[in-house]
């Protein structure tokens, strides 16, 4: 339990006055928009953060973690939107980390430990070579790797923050499957999303937060989907019902010439076989596939971030320098990436740094950097995205995750790309935040700037693009437009697909 805490960061009041309760077998959603307070909620509950006001509580007794440590040693166990583990190490050591079983001689015992990561895995059907270093798996697995983490571990409470935001339908069902048993062994979940379909599937109760204060908190069963967005936007639900607030708005329509961008036969061994693709001024291509297709891993070829084999990449019928992120910049590619932590915001700087880094060649003169220009630039994306913050010297690791999705948009956006690719644009970012980000996209993509869209979600895909191209093992498998892009032709075409290929391994 949370009783009236308050926590403020440099005069900035993060939470005022906010209580929650989570009982034993209850699956309790915590919701808001970017910004209103569920991480720092998080943080205080776990150790993280000390509140400034208020007590928190754990079986019934009051606890003040000193460090998430403590808060781990009593049974609760955190999984975070960013992923939380060591990617420089195997599998089997993230799952064990702190705990490894050891020898006779209190030595690692590493046959010990890969067999039973192997075991662990198996439920969330997981079916990796433990061995392998986590980061060179994908983030979905990685994601249920964390997930596998913390719940095997002996914990009384499981606080999961975003935990579906890069996995695939079958691997959300495996995970809801596994919170039903935790739910009925007692265990109480704190269950942290922005997919409003995921609250309604799976949580008993649902606690809102908005700017940092309580604003409802009850059982799901007595809310509709439309009332739960207006309590959390604060709007009317005549307003959200008339302007709406989860999907791309129209049709772009491409501008009728040469492709600004044509990616050709691009190939790196057991990643991408011969992806061929281009993109129009004015149109948005979709990217769809399951986990593991090759989606982000084109959007990097793409952008010269993942060196290949063989193919080229040319904008406006001149070809890129391959594996130089520089010169795909220099042509007009930029690249929003699919993790924000590892490859996107610089935590130690501010967010005046942050979206001014990719510009700073444009805005220096003889080695000097024009603090008025800059400040110009920062301002107006600052206020275009609605980037919440205190000031642009706020520290950009001290925003809620859609608001660094936000700096890392505003510093592609400076750049003026003609193309630009998204990967993963409104992961674990609000319903309000998603709707500006959409609106954005239509809005470029309007006055020409031709775009790449990757997303787990498949509607989001299908609903924002003009054409979806459909991977598969990193191979492309067609490519649909118009009526035909469906839900239910892109997946009859991943099937068939998948089909064919266990034919073929069968007949060899």
């Amino acid at each position: 339990a949370a009783r009236q805490v308050s926590k403020r960061f440099l005069g900035v009041v993060a939470l005022d006055n906010v209580s929650l309760e989570l009982r034993a077998g209850e699956v309790h959603a915590l919701i808001g928009e970017n910004g209103a307070g569920k991480s720092t909620l998080i943080k205080v509950l776990t150790g993280v953060y000390r509140a400034d006001e208020g007590q928190v509580e754990y079986l019934g007794n009051p606890v003040s973690f000193a460090q998430p440590r403590e808060a781990q040693a009593a049974g609760i166990s955190t999984i975070y939107q960013e992923i939380n583990l060591v990617p420089q190490v195997s599998v089997a050591r993230n799952l064990f980390l702190g705990r490894e079983p050891t020898n006779a001689l209190r030595l690692i015992d590493l046959g010990r430990m890969n067999r039973e990561a192997v075991d662990i895995l198996k439920p969330f059907g997981v079916h990796v070579d433990v061995r392998r270093p986590l980061r060179e798996l994908g983030l979905g697995i990685q994601q249920m790797v964390a997930i596998a983490r913390a719940v095997q571990i002996d914990a009384r409470v499981v606080i999961m923050d975003e935990p579906t935001s890069s996995l695939e339908p079958r691997e959300v069902d495996r995970l809801f499957a596994t919170i039903d048993l935790l739910r009925e062994s007692g265990v109480g979940i704190l269950y942290v999303s922005h997919k409003l379909d995921e609250v309604f599937r799976m949580c008993d109760t649902v606690t809102v937060l908005r700017d940092g204060k309580l604003v409802h908190t009850g059982p799901v069963a007595g809310m509709t989907r439309l009332k739960l967005v207006a309590t959390m936007l604060g709007r009317d639900m005549t307003e959200v019902r008339e302007h709406g607030v989860t999907s791309f708005s129209e049709s772009h329509g491409a501008v009728e010439d040469a492709p600004t961008l044509t990616a050709t036969a691009l190939t790196r061994k057991h990643l991408l076989d011969e992806v061929s693709l281009d993109i129009r001024r004015g149109e948005v291509v979709g990217l769809a596939g399951l986990l593991g297709s090759g989606r982000s891993e084109t959007a990097k070829a793409i952008f010269g971030a993942q060196p290949v084999d063989k193919g080229a990449v040319a904008m406006n019928g001149k070809k890129v320098k391959a594996g130089s992120p520089a010169a795909a910049i220099a042509s007009g590619i930029a690249l929003l990436p699919e993790d924000r932590k590892a490859e996107g915001i610089i935590p130690g700087l501010s967010i005046r740094d942050n979206i001014a880094l990719a510009a700073l060649p444009a805005l220096s003169k003889g080695g000097f950097v024009s603090d008025k220009k800059r400040d110009e630039i920062v301002e107006t994306f600052m206020k275009r995205l609605r980037i919440k913050a205190s000031s642009p010297d706020q520290l950009v690791r001290e925003l809620s995750g859609g608001n660094q999705q936000k700096v890392l948009l505003a510093r592609m956006l400076c750049l003026n790309p003609q193309i630009l690719i998204l990967d993963e644009p409104t992961r674990g970012i609000d319903v309000g935040a998603k709707a500006e980000v959409q609106a954005l996209v239509d809005e470029l993509a309007t006055k020409g700037l031709g775009v790449l869209l990757i997303s787990s979600e498949l509607e989001e895909v299908i609903e924002g693009s003009d054409r979806v191209v459909v991977l598969r093992d990193g191979s492309v498998l067609g490519t649909v437009g118009g009526d035909q892009i469906t839900a239910d032709r892109i997946m009859s075409m991943i099937a068939r697909a998948a089909n064919a290929s266990e034919e073929t391994t069968v007949d060899e």
